[in-house]
């Protein structure tokens, strides 16, 4: 239950950062944001119009989407399990921008079509993910083994569930009333 509802967790949460970084593009190159979709039933998806900068705006998605969950492992000193959570995240955003822009860049689809619209090189998205995948890999690396966390009988509490649980049962229903219309 925890592991399921972790996965949950971060890609909502994973998507919610990358839409941002799509928010703050907009907003800083003068651009108005008319629609942000996060709903539990679709795939994310921030509308922009009109868009003086579409380069900057779908670039930004990815990369604060990778960066922006890094933040809590430099803040974050108190509590391991809380610091492992963190690490579990950041790797997750990071592997899964990763591998939406450079699988991306074979076919277009997505922000990666707009991202070669607007001229970026194939490459530069192909090293994005080059860079970013490995990243997260290494970062979940660091947590240990998958096996041993989970033959660790301590490892998992009944408050660790518990709060996933409870974190994505809010999250969804945040996402359904906030993102339904």
């Amino acid at each position: 239950m925890f592991a399921v509802c972790l996965v949950a967790l971060c890609w909502y949460g994973m998507m919610a950062a990358h839409e941002l970084g799509h928010v703050i593009g907009a907003w800083a190159t003068g651009g108005t944001v008319t629609r942000v979709l996060l709903h539990p039933l679709s795939i994310s998806r921030t509308d922009v119009s009109p868009n003086p900068s579409p380069g900057i705006v779908v670039w930004l998605g990815p990369v604060v989407g990778s960066l922006l969950p890094l933040l809590p492992l430099t803040l974050w000193r108190r509590h391991e399990t809380v610091r492992n959570v963190c690490r579990f995240f950041a790797g997750f955003c990071l592997i899964a921008n990763g591998a939406y822009i450079s699988i991306g860049s074979w076919d277009g689809v997505g922000d990666c079509g707009q991202m070669l619209r607007c001229g970026t090189p194939v490459w530069m998205l192909v090293t994005f993910g080059a860079i970013t995948v490995p990243g997260g890999l290494m970062i979940w690396h660091r947590l240990g083994s998958v096996r041993q966390y989970f033959a660790a009988e301590t490892t998992v509490t009944l408050r660790m569930v518990s709060s996933t649980v409870i974190a994505l049962s809010l999250l969804l229903l945040a996402e359904f009333i906030l993102f339904s219309t």
